[in-house]
């Protein structure tokens, strides 16, 4: 991940970034310093909250890095997945409908949602549904696919 600029956000931003995190997966972030990281070989940009990058964004929408819904567990917009899908999705697969054994029913087509094991609640992966949360448990299928997960380029990035 090659870094091409640094830049404190503008509190206008901060306050799209709060209140996006905040209707979308009911988070409220409490930092004191929102910093913008740009890459020019990725299609998303970071935003270090007080130094750890806890959100990403592709200048459309903000999501939450897995540190950071890790950090801030999200109240909406979950997906949970069973024991036998985590090895699967912590490398980075896209998640089926037999994997899952929950999901938010507010889940639109097109949300970014987080992807969390049922032991912990630990999340290990962030994707977008390609269905809505009404209609991801079920015997077949793909129903959302992977953008962030554990171990990838995001997670170990390091300021």
């Amino acid at each position: 991940m090659n870094v091409t600029n640094r830049h404190h956000l503008r509190s206008d931003a901060v306050s799209r970034l709060e209140s996006t995190l905040e209707s979308t997966l009911g988070v409220t972030i409490d930092g004191d310093a929102y910093e913008r990281v740009e890459f020019s070989d990725e299609p998303f940009d970071v935003v270090l909250v007080d130094g750890n990058p806890l959100v990403f964004t592709d200048d459309e929408e903000f999501a939450l890095t897995v540190q950071g819904a890790n950090e801030y567990p999200p109240e909406r917009g979950i997906v949970t997945v069973d024991a036998g899908a985590v090895s699967f999705v912590s490398d980075g697969a896209d998640v089926m409908r037999p994997g899952i054994v929950e999901a938010d029913e507010g889940i639109e087509a097109g949300d970014l949602v987080a992807i969390a094991e049922e032991t912990h609640g630990k999340v290990l992966a962030i994707g977008r549904a390609r269905v809505d949360g009404g209609e991801m448990v079920g015997d077949s299928g793909k129903v959302v696919d992977s953008i962030h997960h554990v171990g990838d380029k995001l997670y170990t990035f390091t300021v």
